[in-house]
């Protein structure tokens, strides 16, 4: 006779790391947001790179907006991301559920949104222009997005902070 040995682990997560792990998603997601203004400064000055006389656009190259616009982007994908994780997983570790709500649902949006403007990149380096003004259509979406969580966000954390 085969006996199936079934071991749970009880992973019990310290009441202060609950606690205080709540605030780690949104400090982290303020930084992105102030990212993204950066990101946003800089694909304005690829444009103006772009559009410059030949004088003013060799100078403009040396900064290598294209570059630093290309690198910042990569760093808002893949923490906002994290980001999306962290905050659902924490969470549901602190009460055993999703609340889906408004703040949930657009922050699961932007997650998407910002997976389809990193893709676009490949289509925009081959000179598409659609896929240039699908970008930054979908990036002013993104930032206006980030507008409205971190408002939602503060009332979430202002709400955590009264249950302390």
């Amino acid at each position: 006779m085969i006996r199936t040995l079934y071991l749970t682990m009880n992973l019990e997560i310290p009441e202060a790391v609950k606690t205080y792990s709540q605030f780690l998603h949104p400090i982290f997601m303020w930084v992105l947001f102030g990212l993204s203004f950066y990101a946003m400064y800089l694909g304005f000055q690829i444009r103006r790179t772009r559009d410059a006389d030949k004088e003013e656009r060799k100078e403009l190259v040396k900064k290598n907006f294209n570059t630093r616009h290309f690198n910042i982007g990569a760093i808002l994908l893949a923490f906002l991301v994290l980001g999306s994780i962290n905050g659902m997983a924490v969470t549901y570790i602190n009460n055993g559920k999703l609340f889906v709500g408004p703040h949930l649902i657009v922050g699961l949006t932007m997650t998407g949104l910002v997976a389809l403007s990193a893709a676009l990149s490949p289509l925009m380096q081959k000179g598409k222009m659609w896929a240039r003004y699908t970008h930054i259509t979908l990036n002013i979406a993104l930032v206006g997005l980030f507008g409205w969580q971190a408002v939602s966000g503060t009332n979430i954390v202002q709400k955590i902070l009264d249950n302390l």
